[in-house]
């Protein structure tokens, strides 16, 4: 059986993300939402979803999302009961009707070819509601080291996760949570393949409201990019081609040179680049700052 958890915060879009779950043409699911001390109370609403499926609700009494949205998720994970997938569910995201039931038309192959991870195709949408991209769909099998250096896009509400896989693995900490659903798809799949269903789709919200739609946050997501590619490198790195390998250490090193004035980025792309490349790389990636400098004096 499926969990979905909604790490609840804003009220804005969530009528419409009870709706969807409301409108599923299968059921067979749960429902755990953990409200973190929002001052947007949503139990008036819940009230008119009882008998339309099976939900709990907590709320929590201190705020731990402003300060750590992976700690948030992660009390909301302890909520679940005997269920053995689980799908994170963002309060402004919407599941098409058929997101449950394709789930379970598909779990003999999925069972079958040792999956941990699921993904379903996506569409963004705003805050009027409508569609602002194209369809995204995926390879029915893609090895996730694959997957991250192709033109795709991803959010943690397009997943659901093996229970078994998040408890002994756990979410990584970055800065907004910024880049930490890519790094569970990477290690709850073993860094293996992800199973992909296309016929149903998840509508991921992009707003104000969201963090991918804020604009005052960028220095936490530089952080958080720059993190996670040192995070591969450093401690992953075996399981990517070399010429995978190069193309995340040149990720590293654009990271730096378009932040040059932070020191701590400098001395932790110095370290990867002693530690796992060569001297050959080390003078590219001088050549290459240099370079930036003398293009930012014209």
């Amino acid at each position: 059986m499926i969990a979905i958890v909604i790490p609840y915060y804003k009220l804005t879009f969530f009528k419409d993300t009870l709706q969807s779950l409301a409108d599923q043409t299968n059921k067979n699911f749960k429902l755990y939402i953990g409200n973190d001390a929002s001052p947007e109370c949503p139990e008036a609403l819940l009230e008119k979803y009882k008998g339309k499926f099976d939900f709990t609700y907590k709320k929590f009494e201190s705020n731990l999302g402003g300060v750590s949205l992976v700690k948030q998720w992660e009390r909301c994970l302890e909520m679940v009961e005997e269920e053995d997938w689980i799908m994170i569910l963002g309060d402004d995201d919407v599941l098409g009707e058929n997101v449950v039931d394709e789930f379970y038309k598909n779990i003999k192959e999925i069972e079958i070819q040792n999956i941990n991870v699921v993904r379903y195709a996506t569409h963004k949408k705003n805050k009027k509601n409508d569609i602002t991209s194209i369809l995204y769909q995926h390879p029915v099998i893609e090895k996730s080291t694959d997957f991250i250096f192709r033109s795709s896009r991803s959010s943690l509400s397009e997943y659901i996760f093996k229970k078994e896989q998040i408890s002994k693995v756990k979410f990584k900490e970055f800065p907004l949570a910024w880049y930490s659903d890519i790094l569970a798809v990477l290690e709850f799949s073993n860094f293996k393949n992800v199973y992909s269903i296309n016929n149903a789709i998840v509508y991921v919200r992009i707003s104000d409201l969201s963090i991918s739609g804020q604009q005052n946050n960028k220095e936490d997501k530089i952080n958080a990019r720059f993190n996670y590619y040192y995070y591969l490198l450093k401690n992953k790195n075996v399981f990517f081609s070399k010429t995978q390998s190069i193309l995340l250490l040149n990720m590293l090193n654009k990271t730096y040179i378009n932040n040059k004035k932070n020191l701590f980025f400098l001395i932790k792309a110095l370290y990867i680049h002693l530690s796992v490349f060569y001297l050959f790389n080390i003078i590219h990636f001088f050549r290459d700052i240099i370079k930036s400098i003398n293009a930012q004096k014209r």
